[in-house]
């Protein structure tokens, strides 16, 4: 018993930092490749508005080069309300000039709570274009879990 003693008094320490140190099968995070930082960081066309229960996430897709329709990448999220609104009908594109156009079409899905897609807004409208003197674009849409969203754009002519 005495010899038993012995040996376990000698193994104590070894098995108490057997115990408190990290697991050898411990995985270390590798480092982010270049291209996977740049593609984690926001575009610096990307505006975030967060009132309400919702977040709504715009990106203009094709700003410096519309062709018939000027397109943004929408991205809504929430997890209390149901997202199957029309976005067409709740948007409107407008520029600094007064020029004002409903939006046409939206390509993502209608309901959930995480929905993502492209809204497109004509870049014409009775013989006029969007952005014939315009400085600023501005998109409104309205009635997504908050009276209006308001998001806006400097251009180029």
């Amino acid at each position: 018993m005495k010899r038993f003693l012995v040996i376990l008094f000698l193994l104590f320490p070894l098995i108490l930092s057997a115990c408190s140190g990290s697991p050898a099968s411990t995985v270390e995070a590798q480092p982010e490749t270049a291209e996977q930082a740049v593609s984690q960081q926001p575009s610096v066309l990307e505006r975030k508005d967060s009132q309400g229960a919702v977040v709504v996430t715009v990106t203009p897709v094709n700003l410096d080069n519309p062709g018939e329709t000027l397109d943004f990448q929408i991205t809504m999220e929430t997890h209390s309300v149901e997202l199957d609104m029309d976005l067409p009908s709740l948007s409107t594109l407008s520029t600094d000039t007064g020029f004002t156009v409903q939006g046409s079409s939206w390509n993502g899905p209608k309901g959930g709570h995480h929905v993502e897609g492209t809204l497109s807004f004509p870049v014409q409208e009775d013989g006029s274009s969007l952005f014939e003197g315009a400085k600023v674009i501005t998109l409104k849409i309205q009635n997504v879990d908050a009276p209006e969203r308001v998001f806006s754009w400097e251009v180029q002519n």
